[in-house]
């Protein structure tokens, strides 16, 4: 009786973590997430079905217009149509030399199906990503073929929990500086030091690569000799 009340208990508990992850887990995220300030980089925006009884059949994601990209290129996905909108800029870039008066604001995809227990990721090449911020915020909306919509928009705040829909957020972080070799002087030239060690390591790797040879010979001659003299014996 006491371990069927056991196993009972410990089987409540596993339903339960793997419930509270399915929900702490199960919404729209951008992955990686993260990417380089001032940057190009590509992102896929991770959607799993969360219900049981419906089909994603669309997928659209608003691009921060205070944070404008003027490159967004989707890749293409068997069975999903993708639709790419862009808006004026109030204030024009200027992006490799060039003026651009519009950027991309929304990419919507669909025509596909997500089915229950399924996810599906729709990568997107993203840039010039924003050198003056610490994070961008794509709100998100997450259709079934039930009609039924979930809008992934709620931004999280400092110190609070997470919102019960979170919008997918890219962290941007400052790029990493080029690491040095000690082993080499200002001019990327290898320090004497090393030098010698390689040729002292050759020079040994010679003399014992000679030294195996030879013992290898002997060892051969050594075998003739006996085989020789066996005959003789057997004669």
């Amino acid at each position: 009786m006491k371990t069927s009340r056991v196993s009972f208990a410990a089987a409540l508990a596993a339903g339960t973590v793997l419930v509270l992850s399915g929900t702490a887990f199960a919404h729209v995220s951008v992955q990686p997430g993260d990417a380089v300030k001032g940057g190009y980089a590509t992102i896929n925006f991770k959607v799993p079905n969360e219900r049981d009884n419906a089909s994603t059949t669309q997928l659209e994601v608003n691009f921060p217009i205070d944070q404008p990209l003027t490159s967004v290129m989707p890749q293409d996905i068997p069975g999903w149509t993708v639709t790419v909108e862009k808006s004026k800029l109030d204030k024009p870039l200027t992006v490799h030399g060039k003026q651009v008066n519009e950027a991309v604001t929304k990419v919507t995809w669909s025509g596909g199906k997500i089915e229950p227990g399924k996810f599906q990721q729709f990568p997107v090449a993203v840039g010039k990503l924003p050198d003056n911020a610490d994070q961008m915020v794509f709100k998100a909306i997450q259709t079934y073929d039930n009609n039924e919509v979930v809008r992934w928009i709620e931004e999280a705040k400092e110190g609070a929990a997470e919102p019960q829909n979170p919008a997918p957020v890219l962290k941007l972080t400052a790029a990493k500086a080029a690491a040095t070799d000690d082993h080499h002087d200002d001019k990327g030239a290898a320090a004497p030091a090393d030098k010698g060690h390689d040729e002292a390591t050759g020079k040994t790797s010679d003399t014992t690569a000679r030294a195996l040879g030879v013992a290898g010979i002997v060892i051969g001659l050594g075998g003739v000799a006996f085989g020789v003299a066996s005959r003789r014996r057997a004669s």
